[in-house]
């Protein structure tokens, strides 16, 4: 048995299953989408592709950036930098953003819950910039996790300019890469309980009392919608990246540039349709599922638990079937401390006839700082006591 890895096989017999591996290949062989510059259907869980039209061009988000920013949020507060109940002040320059706000006054405090829900739905441009001031220190460093976090993805056409989506200079993203942004705030399921929220209101028992209505109409209008992002800037048109769930599966789909919002919401309609009557979900595994430990060399711990970064699905086209579908998980070989919550330990895959359904990363559960050099003699010691019985 190796000292730092560990592999191991266990299959999965699974009836009235589709394996995915050809559906992001396939030509759906219908026009979705036919008043909009571009666009992408994919299923959640699996990220496979479902319909795509000139996906990969570069075009201005507009208020869509805020999906970014909502990631970087929920991530400070899964990693506890930032508490739900904490109170942030708002800055000169916060409170000096324009187009769509909340209309926060210098030096006025809101938590971080009543902030997020005045961007998730208000698409408050202030309150953006406030939590991104608590984050980072300024809007500029915020700016600069926001493009790490681009690179960490894996996205290729995407730069952001600031936490909000006002026009820009090479300020761009494409559906593709929205739509993978989406993805990853999906991970955080509390997001949704803002997102999917039609209307909701701020500094309530005050003279101030702010209504909030979600700039997304077909959170009220079309059934399982819950989030995420519309745009609108006078360059960009109107955009949406929005996400349904129905009988457990979840999709996300994305249009940039559509003339009107009628026209944006009846594209989106029309992809969430398409999804919801074609393909069906089969659950694995919930986000933190544990999934083993792993080895970890000079740490204070000597493992560290491993757990599913996100939900783990198969994907299926109704009524087909396979089965004998192989999990396999592989650990990282001569793991080292310090190990931060939420690093990546390992990898779980899911295999049919060789062809990898679904990849997908295990995380640490908690940190593992480096042992003393007291702990590692006293280790050391015990193994040289062992050794001499």
């Amino acid at each position: 048995m190796k000292r730092f890895a560990t592999l191991f096989l266990i299959t999965i017999l699974l009836t009235s299953i589709t394996a995915p591996y050809a559906l992001a290949e396939e030509k759906t062989g219908v026009e979705l989408v036919d008043n909009a510059r571009s666009a992408v259907l994919i299923e959640r869980d699996t990220g496979t592709v479902l319909y795509d039209k000139n996906s990969n061009e570069q075009l201005p988000p507009a208020s869509m950036t805020k999906i970014m920013t909502m990631l970087l949020i929920m991530e400070a507060i899964d990693t506890g930098k930032l508490k739900m109940d904490e109170k942030i002040r708002t800055s000169e320059h916060a409170a000096s953003m324009g187009g769509s706000q909340i209309f926060l006054e210098p030096g006025e405090e809101m938590t971080t819950e009543e902030m997020l829900r005045g961007v998730a739905i208000g698409s408050g441009n202030d309150a953006s910039v406030a939590l991104a001031e608590r984050i980072a220190g300024s809007e500029e460093a915020f700016v600069d996790m926001m493009n790490a976090k681009v690179k960490e993805l894996g996205l290729k056409d995407t730069a952001f300019k600031n936490a909000t989506g006002l026009p820009a200079d090479d300020h761009y993203s494409t559906a593709h890469d929205m739509a993978v942004m989406a993805k990853e705030l999906l991970k955080y399921k509390e997001i949704t309980n803002f997102t999917g929220k039609y209307e909701s209101y701020l500094r309530e028992n005050t003279d101030k009392k702010f209504w909030l209505v979600n700039t997304n109409r077909l959170v009220k209008f079309y059934p399982g919608v819950d989030g995420l992002k519309t745009g609108f800037t006078n360059e960009a048109k109107y955009c949406l990246t929005a996400t349904a769930e129905k009988n457990g599966m979840r999709v996300v789909a994305v249009v940039f540039g559509a003339p009107t919002s009628k026209e944006r919401n009846a594209q989106i309609t029309k992809m969430l349709d398409y999804a919801f009557t074609q393909y069906e979900t089969h659950p694995m595994y919930e986000r933190n599922f544990t999934l083993g430990n792993v080895e970890v060399s000079k740490g204070d711990k000597k493992k560290v638990t491993a757990l599913t970064s996100e939900p783990i699905s198969l994907l299926t086209k109704k009524g087909e079937s396979v089965d004998d579908v192989k999990q396999e998980v592989v650990f990282e070989k001569e793991l080292k401390a310090p190990i931060a919550k939420g690093d990546k330990v390992g990898t779980l895959k899911l295999v049919k006839d060789g062809k990898t359904l679904v990849k997908s990363p295990l995380v640490a559960k908690e940190d593992v700082a480096e042992a003393s050099w007291w702990v590692l003699y006293k280790r050391a010691f015990g193994m040289f006591t062992k050794a001499g019985k």
